[in-house]
């Protein structure tokens, strides 16, 4: 029998490494000699460049490059991959955590160390780049991005605008004539996992910015500059960013991608599963376990849980999910290939009680699965033998 496990990590207490040694443990102790893999998965998010290093024994890069205040720098890896690919995560350069609560205002914060880590890539010689735009800091509609790259934007008078939230507001001119030429030779993948637009009620504004430290009176601010910035856009370059499903992903980054690098939205959790060729690796693979620190009606819409559960199901594998808990309508996974779910948890208890036990609580979890899924394998042998007789 083999089994594959595929887990999100548990978000403050299991990484997805973890779940996998404890799910082969267990395993053991039930099924007793029975072949066991694992692969780290992610929704295009946090976790991405690393499951994809791990999935294809890539390895990391290292680079300084400008942080999402101004004057501030960090040291921002990125994942490069056998074939010429490379993977970064912008919250690696421009992530909400690299702010510190206290600062944290999106009219001063820029994507321009993500741009450095795209041309960093660019100069090693990748021209296959795929881009997670998920966890951003940043409501600058990607511009300190593409400045990085060789863009200017302009004011009024000429002068060249720095690339923050507050500069939206100002821009009056774009020139796209320095961009690197070496982006026209490049596949530039964009893995975002919504569908908003650059602008309005459902824009990167007002449905980002409060979470970054956006007041009222700043989203304000910041949507007169963003309105400003896609004008501007569809007048010299014709293209309208709210008919772009996605240019409002990371205070607008999802925008400057798709217009000035001409990049591809993909579902975050898809294209990782196409770099780490998945569906190979459910090739002899008798069930697969997944889960994620919390499941609800949220998992079904470009989570892990989904994209293993519908890529499984293709191939006619069950799979099952233990996860942490269960909120508002979980079974709705049960539509997308996840067979039934099983929670950690075993009592009614506090949440930082179940985070301080989570190894405990995910090894116990995973015997009482481990132990149902043999109940059923015994009625279905049982069943079996009577159809022979």
């Amino acid at each position: 029998m083999k089994l594959l496990f595929a887990s999100d990590s548990f978000k403050g207490s299991l990484s997805s490494e973890k779940t996998a040694e404890l799910l082969s443990k267990a395993a053991r102790e039930i099924f007793g000699d029975c072949e066991t893999a694992s692969v780290l998965v992610s929704d295009g998010g946090e976790g991405a460049v690393d499951a994809v290093i791990s999935a294809e024994r890539g390895e990391t890069v290292t680079v300084r490059v400008h942080g999402p205040l101004s004057g501030s720098t960090v040291e921002a890896g990125y994942g490069v991959l056998p074939g010429g690919r490379a993977v970064i995560e912008m919250a690696a350069a421009s992530g909400l955590p690299l702010v510190p609560d206290a600062q944290r205002n999106p009219l001063n914060t820029t994507t321009y160390g993500t741009g450095q880590l795209i041309l960093d890539a660019l100069e090693r010689g990748f021209r296959d780049i795929s881009i997670a735009i998920g966890g951003s800091a940043t409501n600058d509609g990607g511009m300190g991005c593409v400045r990085a790259l060789g863009v200017k934007f302009l004011d009024a008078d000429g002068a060249e605008l720095d690339g923050y939230g507050r500069d939206l507001i100002r821009v009056a001119h774009i020139d796209a004539s320095g961009l690197d030429p070496r982006l026209k030779e490049s596949v530039v993948t964009v893995m975002c996992d919504v569908t908003n637009p650059l602008c309005g009620e459902h824009g990167a504004t007002y449905t980002f910015g409060a979470q970054k430290g956006a007041t009222p009176d700043i989203q304000k601010e910041l949507e007169a500059g963003m309105c400003n910035y896609r004008d501007v856009i569809k007048r010299e370059f014709g293209v309208d960013c709210d008919a772009i499903a996605g240019a409002g992903a990371a205070g607008g980054l999802g925008a400057a991608l798709n217009v000035f690098l001409n990049g591809k939205m993909r579902s975050g959790i898809e294209t990782v599963l196409e770099l780490i060729h998945f569906d190979d690796r459910l090739n002899g693979v008798d069930f697969v376990v997944t889960g994620e620190g919390r499941t609800d009606w949220q998992s079904c819409f470009g989570k892990v849980m989904q994209g293993v559960g519908v890529h499984a199901k293709a191939k006619g594998i069950p799979v099952v999910g233990l996860s942490g808990s269960l909120g508002r309508n979980a079974l709705d996974i049960t539509a997308h290939g996840v067979e039934s779910l099983m929670t950690t948890v075993n009592a009614p208890m506090p949440l930082q009680e179940a985070l301080d036990n989570a190894e405990a609580l995910y090894y116990e979890g995973a015997l009482r699965m481990f132990r149902f899924i043999r109940v059923g394998m015994s009625v279905a042998a049982k069943q079996a033998r009577q159809r022979r007789v």
